[in-house]
């Protein structure tokens, strides 16, 4: 038992540190004084005194999956199989796809099974928390961002259009009738009808960025000006203690020129939040008159506020009452034993349709999807 499972800690512990986890000889040890301890039998008790004892930060969770989906594959092929055979553990960086029947390696043996362990950098870098992002991070998720198309659920127009396949509706078409009545000597045979469009909702993006939301605000901001280019009907709006509408700021192609724009506009860069007070304001100007009406409405806060409670409760119900659906989008959710204990995502969560994590790329995405039901 101790030296089979100092060979497979060692093996790990350099997969691990060829997909850029820090692993040193110290946490190989304690590795292996742990599999002594757990044994080697069952996967999930080595998955998690590897987890324990060799990842140090949570960034490296997703590398330590992949290198751990690696390591038992390989396990599992050597104790499944008739014949020991020699298996060489190949890890690649890079995304590609290689012709079948070409070896990996021409210094393989023919005899060698290898198994050729590939991971993207995308993916890894779309389940990282925003908050430990570096800037090459963040400018590669800038453009992951702009492939995200924020669409909303399709609504009933009061545009007409052609109904489809001869369908009978109330709306007739009677120019499309009479058109097609010459043919037949003015007699109406063959008529038309009309039926009501669809377009896409209105998408409202109020997003917030108080000093509690600092490390998040800036990936967010990068989302907000992603959906505003992206389509024609979505709003922007920073919160803090005063509500700023973004769309125009961020409506230039440019990214770096629309989030500088976009700085200056906010005054109350990483201040206090006053969630219901904006809120009431957005209900007042902008809301409750048309904007929200029919909408989705997307919230991304912590729902840290210095402002009442009941106030915005009340807002938060307002809202509720003319939109098509309430999101909020809350970094937090995603803490290991994260209740909604704060007074204002407490006051808020009775009137939301859907509340979201938004810490990472992976979770925008799952925003995207549950925009467009």
């Amino acid at each position: 038992m101790p030296a089979d499972a100092a060979r497979l800690a060692t093996a790990f512990a350099t997969t691990l540190r060829r997909l850029g986890i820090p692993v040193s000889t110290g946490d190989v040890v304690t590795f292996v004084e742990a599999l002594g301890q757990v044994g080697l039998e069952e996967r999930a008790a080595v998955y998690w005194a590897g987890r324990a004892t060799l990842v140090r930060r949570p960034e490296h969770l997703a590398a330590y999956e992949h290198g751990f989906a690696a390591l038992w594959l390989q396990r599992e092929l050597i104790r499944t199989s008739r014949e020991v055979e020699p298996v060489v553990l190949a890890v690649d960086d890079e995304v590609g796809d290689e012709p079948e029947g070409e070896q990996a390696d021409d210094d393989v043996a023919d005899d060698v099974r290898t198994i050729s362990v590939r991971y993207s950098p995308a993916e890894v870098l779309r389940h990282k928390d925003f908050a430990a992002y570096t800037d090459a991070e963040f400018d590669e998720a800038r453009r992951l961002m702009a492939d995200l198309r924020l669409g909303g659920a399709l609504r009933r127009s009061h545009r007409l259009r052609r109904a489809k396949g001869g369908r009978r509706t109330r709306h007739p078409d009677l120019r499309r009738t009479v058109h097609r009545s010459l043919r037949l000597h003015g007699e109406p045979i063959e008529r038309a009808f009309l039926e009501p469009s669809e377009r896409p909702r209105r998408i409202v993006l109020l997003c917030d960025v108080s000093g509690s939301m600092e490390t998040y605000s800036r990936a967010l901001l990068r989302f907000l000006h992603a959906a505003v280019v992206g389509r024609g009907r979505v709003e922007a709006f920073a919160l803090g203690t005063r509500l700023t509408r973004l769309t125009r700021e961020l409506s230039s192609h440019d990214p770096d020129a629309a989030l500088a724009k976009a700085a200056d506009a906010v005054r109350d860069w990483s201040g206090g939040t006053r969630l219901g007070e904006v809120l009431r304001q957005f209900n007042d100007e902008w809301g409750v008159r048309g904007m929200a009406r029919g909408a989705v409405v997307v919230i991304l806060s912590d729902g840290w506020d210095r402002g009442e409670a009941d106030e915005l409760a009340r807002q938060m119900a307002r809202l509720h009452k003319v939109a098509h659906r309430v999101v909020w989008v809350n970094p937090l959710k995603v803490t290991p034993g994260y209740a909604p204990l704060a007074k204002g995502m407490a006051a808020a969560l009775p009137f939301v349709d859907e509340f979201l994590e938004g810490h990472s790329l992976g979770s925008l995405e799952t925003l995207a999807e549950v925009v467009k039901r």
